[in-house]
């Protein structure tokens, strides 16, 4: 949680740089993707679900057991109206720069620089692909990269936070018990919200947040 007490000058510096980012038009050589991580546990039931009946759905028993626990780094453009969900097993700076090697070469290869938007996660850093590829490889990656960090504990300034809740909701919102049917059912629901290109409205800039947030604006100033 966050609140204005907690809007010190480095805060509102990191805010505005990221609203000015968001502020940008949509630019194919220059696009700006979200990035985080999101968790879900794989649960397997213990007890089979009751048979379908004609005048209810089948029923299925509280008591689960875990299975796995799986990491999904989602990649997010509202101006493309594209998203990415790859489920991994974990995310290590290695996980990290693999995600950021294919966000250049493979989803979009055109791009002459990408913007990442992104929280200060400890693998979140240029060094992760230096764990990860030889000095040329993880130098060729980050020529075609720029990092914009969101300031600590403001989750709600990365607009992939929405889509996480999106597909919490949509996709994610019952028992999985496989990584086969975990990676099913996030590629048919990518494959529904990008065929559809669902996008955010974000409406919040930063004339907004000079208007909304006035006593911690007024605090910076104060001798």
């Amino acid at each position: 949680m966050w609140c204005v007490g907690n809007m010190n000058a480095n805060y509102i510096a990191q805010m505005e740089h990221i609203l000015d980012v968001y502020a940008r038009p949509e630019d194919s050589a220059e696009p700006v993707v979200n990035f985080d991580e999101a968790m879900k546990q794989l649960v397997s039931d213990v007890a089979p679900p009751s048979p379908v009946k004609s005048s209810q759905p089948a029923r299925i028993d509280y008591e689960y057991k875990r299975v796995s626990v799986a990491n999904i780094f989602m990649f997010f453009d509202r101006h493309r109206g594209w998203r990415k969900a790859k489920a991994t097993q974990s995310k290590t700076a290695v996980d990290f720069a693999q995600c950021m090697k294919e966000l250049v070469d493979e989803h979009y290869p055109d791009a002459h620089k990408v913007h990442v938007v992104m929280d200060n996660y400890t693998t979140h850093t240029a060094g992760s692909l230096y764990k990860a590829f030889k000095p040329e490889e993880a130098l060729r990656i980050l020529n075609k990269l720029e990092f914009h960090y969101t300031p600590k504990h403001a989750s709600w300034l990365n607009m992939v936070e929405i889509e996480i809740g999106n597909m919490n909701q949509q996709c994610l919102d019952r028992r999985i018990e496989s990584w086969e049917m975990l990676h099913a059912q996030l590629s048919a629901w990518e494959e529904r919200r990008n065929d559809a290109q669902a996008s955010i409205n974000w409406m919040f800039n930063v004339d907004g947040a000079r208007e909304k947030f006035t006593k911690a604006y007024a605090n910076l100033n104060q001798s």
